[in-house]
């Protein structure tokens, strides 16, 4: 008697795993078994953690601060979010109005499926990261992505928003800088934004997890300087992964309304609890000590941007917005697709990504992961020299392929 097939709920056949960590795992296991890969596909800074937030960590253990906080993380940690929210941006919130969550991420998921209701809409500018999509539809939502185009630097043009809005619309996101172009939204993207979700009630979704890495020699806009009112309205998300090169520590934090962040509670409380004890230590470290450590990952960012594009630039047929900010390029190599490679032919990113990983061994993210298909994501989170090796390899991958 054969056993019966169990199947899987809808939620879970109806969305992909994470396009980066499968590319990641793939070049990881690679690796380990012996290819030579130069991985440019993972999302994080190749910095170690500041050491003041490593003991942070170590102390908690030695302490035995090892047992459960409370749901929304430490009031401490929470307060001190509170206190770099009003330093950094002028923003005034309570400890009730920011939860503490297993990174920016588990904030994300926490937020929509609190927030949305099957049938409701939200507006994505795209290129996105990979993760909105997904997330909103594992709360029944409707993604809707509204395109930014390379000519315009990949910012948002106010003229078409209205295209894609309907009575639907429950929220749009701001990822600035944004997951994978590292293009920044101009104030007159966000005053567009700010007078339409304020006319239409849209709940505003800020991810600034990239905020402290940006290459302007101006003041990073911000939707809630551009327009405070919109404060009961918006929610803010960040953390410390990125700006600290705390990945793996798992904290993030969400800033906002009370009564949505005590919602977001109740569904962080039936998950996961309060993040971990001794991560959060750390975080409260992190958040409350010396704030250069930013500036010294953008000292060495900068010039490895900088070589990316011009390189990047120099090859015929690419072209290559220059970032503003977080550290990733996103070039078009749309003109090698229909070209071939010992009789294969490549039609689009994930099977030029694919080659890049197979004759190269230079990893990379599929732009269709991030709904251009056009396009490929670079990490430059990674050292100069593998940098330039990483070209090397791609130009002559890229001179390898035949009409």
């Amino acid at each position: 008697m054969s056993s019966p097939i169990i199947t899987l709920a809808d939620r879970v056949t109806n969305i992909k795993p994470s396009p980066t960590l499968a590319v990641n795992a793939k070049a990881k296991a690679l690796k380990a078994a012996g290819a030579d890969i130069l991985n440019f596909s993972v999302g994080e800074p190749d910095f170690d953690t500041p050491p003041h937030v490593c003991a942070a960590g170590k102390k908690a253990i030695d302490e035995g601060f090892t047992r459960y906080t409370a749901v929304p993380g430490m009031p401490e940690l929470r307060e001190a979010v509170s206190q770099h929210l009003l330093r950094e941006k002028g923003l005034s919130y309570t400890m009730d109005e920011i939860q503490i969550a297993c990174g920016g991420k588990h904030g994300l998921y926490n937020m929509f499926q609190a927030l949305i209701n099957p049938g409701d809409e939200v507006l994505i500018p795209t290129p996105y990261w990979v993760s909105y999509p997904p997330m909103v539809q594992l709360a029944g939502g409707t993604p809707v992505p509204v395109p930014l185009l390379e000519k315009d630097d990949f910012d948002l043009n106010p003229d078409i928003l209205p295209q894609y809005a309907s009575s639907r619309t429950r929220a749009i996101i701001i990822n600035s800088p944004s997951n994978p172009t590292g293009s920044v939204f101009s104030v007159k993207a966000l005053q567009a934004i700010a007078r339409m979700a304020r006319e239409n009630g849209w709940l505003i979704i800020t991810d600034d997890i990239y905020d402290t890495i940006t290459y302007m020699d101006t003041e990073l806009p911000h939707i809630l300087t551009i327009d405070r009112s919109l404060k009961d309205q918006t929610l803010v998300l960040n953390g410390v992964s990125k700006c600290f090169a705390m990945t793996g520590w798992r904290i993030g934090w969400t800033a906002g309304p009370k009564h949505i962040i005590a919602a977001m509670n109740k569904i962080q409380g039936q998950s996961t609890s309060n993040p971990a004890s001794i991560s959060q230590k750390a975080a409260l470290a992190a958040v409350t000590g010396p704030q250069d450590f930013p500036k010294t990952m953008l000292k060495a960012f900068l010039p490895r941007r900088d070589f990316f594009v011009a390189d990047l630039r120099s090859i015929e047929g690419v072209s290559c917005v220059n970032p503003k900010g977080a550290f990733y390029v996103f070039p078009n190599f749309s003109a090698y697709f229909g070209k071939n490679f010992n009789g294969k032919q490549i039609n689009n990113s994930v099977e030029l990504a694919d080659y890049f990983l197979d004759e190269a061994k230079v990893a990379s993210v599929p732009g269709a992961a991030f709904g251009a298909d056009d396009f490929v994501r670079f990490s430059f989170a990674t050292s100069m020299d593998i940098i330039k090796e990483g070209m090397t390899r791609i130009k002559t991958a890229l001179k390898n392929l035949a009409d």
